[in-house]
């Protein structure tokens, strides 16, 4: 959730991020053909300042999916939904036509109306947006902050937790058996804040830190991801002989065309493979776990996953 609410605050800023530009770009026009620009989140994430604590809720593993993370959402007491979005707004000066209903109504209903209740269809826009902006990259945005996660633990283990403090983020700081943050004006002891302390690296957060405070949760701090730099960079795949004895030439062509993720009949455009050989390709290709698909309005996009990352990778090293 991390991920869904920065990356749609990048997308919904209008401003061209040179780091995510290639992505925004695919992006955008798939979310305005759906309607998101306008929808719940755009009400709910504002493109700069506060964002609704329940939409971050505290994640119950080191790898949670979409799913347990909306589960959660839905499962957010009233009283906390309605608080934040007081606080959003008070931040924004008023609430939009959607959260005013949901301010009335912030409750999964054992037996809700045709269509859902607020809470319920809030969830629903977040899957399709997951799925249009997020899951298709998910391999190669996942890879990245799996990389942060393992550099972090390596500077625990050779150095300590203040050294990994000390290298986070030029706002944070760790002296005198404190951690401190620029421009966080509200001071937190240990037995007020919650069990421990999370870091949760993020590829769309920004140049800054995010921190969600919410006990008796254990409060939250989000920073930007080693590597960011070089998420979108295309990546030369080599030596696709060796891949095409295992695999096919059409279907190396296709994994190494699926770059960026595209449409059967944008495959078929740019390969000069027949549609239908495209698909049965594809088919092949997803039932081996080398291709993911993701529906995208009419037409559905195809992805590679980290295996087929890992192969290519492994094939041009």
């Amino acid at each position: 959730m991390w991920e869904v609410v920065s990356s749609f605050r990048l997308l919904s800023s209008g401003s061209a991020h040179p780091v995510h530009q290639p992505w925004a770009e695919q992006v955008r026009p798939r979310l305005a053909a759906a309607g998101l620009d306008r929808g719940w989140l755009a009400e709910l994430i504002p493109p700069s300042g506060y964002v609704p604590d329940f939409l971050n809720p505290a994640p119950t593993g080191p790898t949670p999916t979409l799913g347990e993370e909306l589960a959660q959402v839905l499962a957010a007491p009233v009283a906390r939904v309605r608080q934040d979005l007081d606080h959003l707004a008070h931040h924004q000066g008023r609430l939009g036509p959607r959260l005013r209903i949901l301010h009335a109504e912030p409750q999964v209903r054992p037996q809700p109306p045709a269509g859902g209740t607020p809470l319920v269809r809030m969830a629903e826009e977040i899957e399709t947006y997951w799925e249009l902006a997020l899951a298709p990259y998910w391999a190669r945005i996942r890879a990245v902050l799996d990389a942060d996660v393992f550099y972090r633990v390596r500077q625990v283990a050779e150095h300590g937790t203040g050294h990994l403090f000390n290298d986070l983020h030029p706002s944070v700081s760790w002296d005198d058996n404190a951690l401190r943050l620029v421009r966080r004006q509200r001071t937190l002891s240990r037995k007020t804040a919650g069990a421990g302390l999370l870091l949760i690296p993020s590829a769309f957060t920004g140049p800054g830190v995010h921190s969600r405070v919410t006990p008796p949760d254990p409060p939250q701090l989000a920073y930007p991801a080693r590597g960011v730099g070089s998420l979108w960079q295309p990546r030369t795949v080599t030596r696709t002989a060796a891949i095409a004895a295992v695999l096919g030439r059409s279907r190396t062509l296709l994994l190494t065309e699926l770059e960026t993720p595209a449409s059967t009949t944008e495959l078929a455009h740019r390969t000069g493979l027949s549609p239908a050989g495209v698909s049965q390709h594809l088919t092949a290709l997803r039932d081996a776990g080398l291709v993911s698909a993701h529906r995208a309005g009419r037409s559905v996009l195809y992805a590679r996953t980290s295996v087929a990352e890992s192969v290519l990778a492994a094939a041009s090293s």
